[in-house]
């Protein structure tokens, strides 16, 4: 309740007014005039009704105190019995917080988003965010529900925006200990069949029970090393990078019995592997038209080193012809067929026949290459029906398919197989899907008895055309035609010559994106695309192993033929195992080093500096109920390590005013009136 003063009057006149009666009244006193105590009386009655005194009393609701209950949600709270343990400690403490009428408690529970490249676990952000609206006179507390492994934790010094207490409910339990593993340096880009250095570590959280790590390490799913590493120490690994695109180096340490979780005992290092220029033989048995053809492919490849040698003049041609003018450059076949051959990422016989420029060992030597992991390319014309073919060679070893020995001329639109539908060298070859296809006639093939591999493309009356098989370690695919170059020149609409020749070629040397079966995945947010090519049958499901060992399927769908897709949407962060059949993949969601999965042991630490400064309170409440609330007025000053302190707001809220005025009205009147007679009254005497 209080007195304010609304003038009838400007305050200027009015304090004129209240100076001329001072004046009158001290006059009146001075010189002892009857009844001057009653005339000051009056004339200050008549100011202060002037004044208009008016008695207010404010209607006002107390607000309550706000406390804010922050819950840990994150990937690390699904170890052990974390969640149990966090849902029970929620519960209580709500039922302790609805006790108190004046408190309004505000949960947040602070998760992934699921799109977070690197997860991590952001408790302070979701306190500010949930106190953004709140005064910070109306702040009673702030109460964390986690494991202690936050990543935004500010510096001390800096104001958390209120001055009230901060406590800790730990999940966990005292004593935990953890492995993981993970990986401090290592390059980015690797170049294939070139070495690699990464450098590992694995460290041993807790009280460990220590000793040396078994380490498995497995480069795209196959296992490579098994290593012995002691726990803090940096290990240097050397390996050789196999493919060209992603590769997946993987570090596996041996588990703990006991240990928090084993979900960060691996870790992964992705390598793009870059092909150096590859080395390409090309040898054309005699000029023809299809030689520029092969020759303008390869040239055009920056990637490519060609070495292209053309048979001009065959040795038995005698023309009296010195040796040493039969040729500008003389064909160095010790270099290239002994000494240099497992150099060559790839070697293409266009047209070539055995006329005695090559020894009859050297095709074994060929042979031996493929089957150690060579490719070989046969662009067969009627030659290799011929008793001069290369088939009646050793290289014969090495060939799907051998000549019958006759060569068909007659015009034929080249189709896809059922496995050339299904098969990535010739899958949506541009023109395939019309009938006839929607390229140029080919006007000769060499006829072949039934071939090993795929047959991927078929020439007249559905014989082999292009077959494709695997030798050993390495491949071989047969061209049964020489007329390719038709398509290159536009011949009755051309073809897409570029793209079959490329992709065979690279399909030859074990190109990873041109497997005839293959399972892949790769990540996009956190949606796992999966592919699984194949040329069978409907593979079926998909089996996804989480991080933390949680197994699911998909489906896969034919999105192509041969082709079979799902996409699946993670909740988890970390390296995912996908299989189908006798096929595995790895695939990492997230960062590699996201911190989330950096530790893993509870800890009290992160908080007790925020709780110490604050007067709260850090426990544990693994096998313990939540501490009972004590609400403190004004500042909190002495810390209770029994208890969780909440200060009390005394923050109202002004409903309404009621106003009184002290003058107003018959009774102000009536006053005024009343001292004016008791004056007059006695001036009379």
């Amino acid at each position: 309740m209080t007195v304010a003063f609304s003038p009838l009057i400007p305050w200027s006149v009015l304090a004129l007014l209240a100076l001329a009666a001072l004046l009158l009244a001290v006059l009146g006193l001075w010189r002892g005039m009857r009844g001057a105590v009653l005339r000051m009386v009056a004339l200050a009655a008549l100011c202060l009704a002037l004044a208009n005194p008016v008695l207010q009393q404010e209607e006002r609701q107390p607000l309550p105190t706000v406390v804010a209950v922050v819950v840990d949600r994150s990937q690390s709270q699904e170890n052990g019995d974390r969640i149990q343990m966090t849902d029970r400690a929620l519960t209580e403490l709500k039922e302790r917080l609805s006790r108190f009428p004046q408190v309004e408690t505000r949960i947040v529970e602070a998760a992934d988003d699921g799109e977070t490249e690197a997860p991590s676990t952001r408790l302070f952000s979701a306190l500010t965010t949930a106190l953004a609206d709140v005064p910070p006179a109306r702040v009673g507390g702030a109460v964390f529900i986690t494991d202690g492994q936050i990543h935004d934790v500010p510096e001390i010094n800096r104001p958390l925006g209120f001055d009230a207490p901060v406590h800790g409910l730990i999940t966990g339990r005292a004593g935990e200990f953890d492995r993981r593993v993970e990986t401090v340096a290592g390059p980015r880009f690797g170049i294939v069949g070139e070495e690699q250095t990464v450098t590992y570590r694995v460290i041993d959280d807790g009280p460990a029970p220590g000793g040396a790590a078994e380490v498995t390490i497995s480069l795209n799913g196959a296992v490579i090393a098994t290593e012995n590493a002691e726990p803090g120490a940096d290990v240097p690994f050397t390996f050789t990078v196999p493919r060209g695109g992603n590769n997946i180096l993987e570090f596996a340490a041996s588990p703990l019995a006991g240990e928090v979780t084993q979900a960060n005992n691996r870790a992964v290092r992705i390598i793009d592997g870059i092909r150096e220029n590859l080395r390409v033989l090309l040898v054309s048995g005699e000029p023809h038209a299809g030689e520029r053809a092969w020759r303008n492919l390869l040239k055009s490849d920056a990637a490519v080193d060609l070495v292209h040698f053309t048979i001009l003049r065959p040795p038995e041609k005698q023309d009296g012809t010195p040796i040493n003018e039969l040729s500008l450059i003389a064909f160095p076949t010790r270099e290239l067929f002994v000494e240099k051959v497992n150099e060559f990422d790839l070697i293409i016989f266009d047209r070539y026949q055995h006329r005695g420029v090559l020894p009859i060992i050297y095709y074994d030597n060929i042979a031996q290459y493929v089957e150690n992991g060579g490719a070989l390319l046969i662009a067969a014309g009627p030659e290799h029906a011929g008793q001069d073919s290369i088939a009646t060679t050793p290289l014969a070893s090495v060939l799907p398919a051998m000549p019958t020995g006759y060569v068909s001329e007659t015009g034929f639109f080249p189709r896809l197989s059922e496995e050339g539908r299904k098969h990535p060298v010739t899958r949506g070859l541009e023109g395939a899907g019309s009938e006839p296809p929607a390229w140029g006639r080919w006007f000769r093939s060499i006829d072949v008895d039934r071939p090993l591999g795929q047959t991927v493309m078929e020439g007249a009356d559905g014989k082999p055309l292009l077959v494709l098989n695997r030798v050993g370690k390495g491949r071989v695919a047969m061209l049964l035609s020489d007329q390719g170059w038709l398509w290159a020149r536009g011949v009755e609409g051309g073809g897409p010559s570029v793209s079959l020749y490329r992709r065979t070629a690279h399909w030859l040397m074990q190109e990873p994106a041109l497997e005839e079966e293959a399972l892949t995945a790769k990540v996009t947010g956190r949606t796992i695309e999966i592919s699984r090519q194949t040329i069978g049958d409907d593979p079926g499901t998909a089996t996804l192993t989480s991080p933390s060992d949680v197994v699911t399927e998909a489906r896969l769908v034919e999105d192509t033929p041969g082709l079979y897709k799902a996409e699946v949407r993670s909740t988890e962060t970390g390296l995912f195992e996908i299989a189908n059949g006798d096929l595995s993949t790895l695939v990492h969601v997230g960062s590699v080093d996201a911190p989330e999965f950096k530790a893993t042991v509870s800890t009290e630490e992160t908080l007790r500096p925020f709780a110490e400064k604050t007067k709260g309170l850090v426990t544990r409440v693994a096998d313990a109920a939540v501490p009972p609330i004590l609400p403190v007025r004004g500042s909190v000053r002495v810390a209770d390590d029994q208890r969780l302190t909440i200060r009390m707001t005394d923050e109202t809220v002004l409903k309404g005013i009621a106003s009184f005025p002290l003058f107003g009205g018959f009774a102000g009147l009536a006053a005024v009136l009343l001292m004016i007679s008791a004056t007059w009254y006695r001036e009379g005497r």
